[in-house]
């Protein structure tokens, strides 16, 4: 321990549901050596996102006070709004947090605290404990340190505390293995669940086969790592990072838009407005006669209508949402598919339908109305590029993936600031429902061709005015059973 008394301190809360089964974890280190001195978890039971991050911080305060009464405290947590309440930069409204806050206050003088928003992925001995202490609730059980598994041995720990290096995270060889370990999978025998209708394996608007487009995808992947193993070029490696930092404003096609950031958050870090989130229900339309036979099909393309199975599909989703009674609102991509769909539901419920350009489909280019087997034996070299990176567009001048998350992303800020605390019905197509999730996870641009969805398929994002975003992955079909 250096003579000066300093700690960090590093928390981190959870909840499985905002508000939902939550916990907090935090960690007291050396910041000279990185040495975890302490840890602490907790299951809090049902309570928010910003509940569990404000105890979290106070359980961290006072293991730091245990250890060392006197000490300067450095606390690093990826809230902003903690961070930015406890700083004095916001106001604290929500009557849940302010006396989380003056308790966490009173713990040390303010003088001795100073407090520094850190990106999630510097936060992961926190994170990981507040996961163990919801997973243990989940079992009835509380934390107890001698079960965690979060511990960090003292050189990933001085990893952890040091500013994030220049260069892109990784290295090569990990790269490589993981594409080895994606192509292993990918090459597998692979068993699709049955979808509504019944068939096994099917492709999403004609989009990413499971068996073709993952063990292609993965074998793209493995050689680009194999490359940079052997030159030592990591841009292949760095693409597949997302960091949850603030981006800065960007015009560049390459440009990754922000994940999950509320407009308001990007505005002058105004005080945010902690009421309900604004709840994107997210239906894929129903199936169009391209689908079965799994055809590309884009917002470049003939713009099929749905077949009868799809007629069927939308009726219903609509009759099992005006059962559930919760949308309030309803969107819809511009293409028949979803203006079909969404007419459905909207009938059963007796709403207007919005059309938002910002939800259509990819443009696939040259590829629309073809299979991925026509597409690769037709244009091998672009169907290759275009699987290997996110900015690659489709042959003809179609869509990136990147260009797609760009329109999505600001269709969607858009969207959550015009009905914030509203339920809304976005009907709309396998790319832009799949890039919604990504963002809000923080996943990857492959991890895209990582993810099924089914045709008239609900999924649901919850995006908060303080950035963070609770996804639901229901991907519920089960309208469609009899």
């Amino acid at each position: 321990m250096t003579s000066s008394r300093e700690l960090i301190v590093e928390a981190d809360g959870g909840s499985r549901g905002n508000p939902g089964p939550a916990g907090y974890g935090a960690v007291v280190l050396d910041p000279v050596t990185g040495e975890t001195l302490a840890e602490a978890a907790e299951y809090i039971g049902v309570a928010t996102n910003n509940v569990a991050e404000y105890k979290g911080l106070v359980a961290g305060l006072k293991a730091a006070r245990e250890l060392f009464p006197d000490a300067a405290v450095h606390v690093r947590m990826d809230s902003k709004l903690v961070v930015e309440q406890m700083s004095g930069r916001w106001k604290i409204k929500h009557p849940d947090m302010k006396p989380l806050a003056a308790e966490a206050g009173r713990v040390f003088p303010a003088g001795r605290v100073r407090y520094e928003w850190i990106p999630r992925e510097r936060n992961k001995h926190a994170d990981r404990l507040a996961n163990e202490a919801m997973d243990a609730g989940k079992r009835g059980r509380q934390w107890e340190p001698s079960g965690s598994t979060a511990g960090l041995d003292a050189s990933a720990a001085r990893n952890a505390a040091a500013p994030p290096p220049a260069g892109p995270p990784g290295d090569a060889t990990a790269g490589a293995a993981r594409a080895r370990a994606a192509l292993a999978t990918a090459s597998a025998p692979t068993t699709s669940a049955p979808t509504a209708s019944g068939t096994a394996g099917r492709a999403d608007d004609g989009l990413f086969a499971p068996d073709e487009v993952l063990a292609a995808q993965a074998r793209a992947s493995l050689a680009s790592a194999a490359h940079a193993e052997a030159t030592g070029d990591f841009e292949a490696e760095a693409s597949a990072v997302v960091h949850s930092e603030p981006a800065a404003p960007t015009t560049g096609a390459a440009a990754e838009p922000p994940q999950a950031a509320a407009p308001a958050a990007r505005q002058g870090w105004a005080g945010p407005d902690m009421g309900a989130p604004a709840t994107f229900v997210l239906l894929r339309h129903g199936e169009t006669a391209l689908t079965p036979e799994k055809r590309f099909s884009g917002s470049g393309g003939s713009d099929p209508e749905l077949s009868a199975a799809g007629l069927r599909q939308a009726e219903a989703v609509a009759e099992a949402l005006a059962a559930r009674g919760t949308i309030q609102e309803i969107v819809s991509s511009p293409l028949t598919r979803c203006r079909q769909t969404a007419a459905a539901v909207a009938a059963r419920l007796g709403l207007d339908v919005r059309i938002e350009q910002g939800l259509r489909e990819t443009d696939f280019g040259a590829w629309e109305g073809l299979t991925f087997g026509e597409a690769r034996e037709r244009y091998p070299a672009d169907l290759d590029a275009w699987l290997a990176s996110p900015k690659a567009a489709p042959t003809g001048g179609g869509e990136s993936f990147a260009t797609v998350a760009r329109r999505v992303a600001a269709t969607r800020d858009r969207l959550a600031a015009a009905y914030a605390g509203r339920t809304v019905l976005l009907v709309t197509h396998v790319t832009p429902i799949k890039t919604l999730v990504r963002l809000a996870l923080g996943a990857p641009p492959e991890s895209l061709f990582r993810m099924e969805l089914s045709a008239a398929s609900i999924s649901a994002v919850a995006y908060y005015a303080d950035g963070n975003a609770s996804v639901r992955l229901l991907n519920d079909t089960s309208h469609l059973r009899a």
